[in-house]
């Protein structure tokens, strides 16, 4: 079996200004070791059969070359306790229609559709024993004005 999401990589610059983000909150479980990434579509377990229908599929997708930049910080769930930091993402329409391109090649090889509505971000720490909601609020205040230059997207990658 194999775990796959569909995602952009972040380039070294952007990875080195979120690693900078990385830090102010007890508790929190820093994503700054792995690189950093914009997950367009959570696919799952798939066995080997499927997987190979599914590299097929995401190699007929043409990616025009945009940019996009990185734009404030946030966290899920929208209510309750934070449980996710994440930085966000500039509107960008040519990443929506990425995201839609990738979603229907999928569901059209039998994957069941995203359930959840898709808010583009970069994850940045998961929050295991809810730390107080004013070290959450310290760094939402702190990183408000987080930005990032825009940098080209060419591809996706099915990690």
């Amino acid at each position: 079996m194999h775990r796959l999401f569909v995602a952009l990589e972040m380039p070294p610059a952007v990875h080195h200004s979120l690693i900078g983000l990385c830090q102010g909150v007890s508790d929190a479980k820093w994503a700054d070791s792995a690189p950093f990434h914009l997950t367009l579509r959570f696919i799952g377990n798939v066995d080997d059969g499927l997987l190979q229908d599914i590299q097929n599929t995401l190699a007929d997708i043409e990616v025009p070359a945009f940019s996009l930049a990185l734009k404030g910080v946030g966290y899920f769930p929208p209510r309750g306790p934070a449980k996710i930091l994440w930085a966000g993402i500039e509107e960008a329409p040519l990443l929506l229609r990425l995201r839609g391109q990738v979603a229907a090649t999928l569901e059209a090889i039998g994957l069941e559709p995203e359930r959840r509505k898709f808010t583009p971000h970069i994850m940045l720490a998961r929050l295991k024993r809810g730390p107080a909601t004013t070290r959450v609020g310290e760094f939402l205040a702190t990183h408000a004005l987080f930005r990032t230059e825009p940098f080209a997207v060419t591809q996706f990658h099915l990690y």
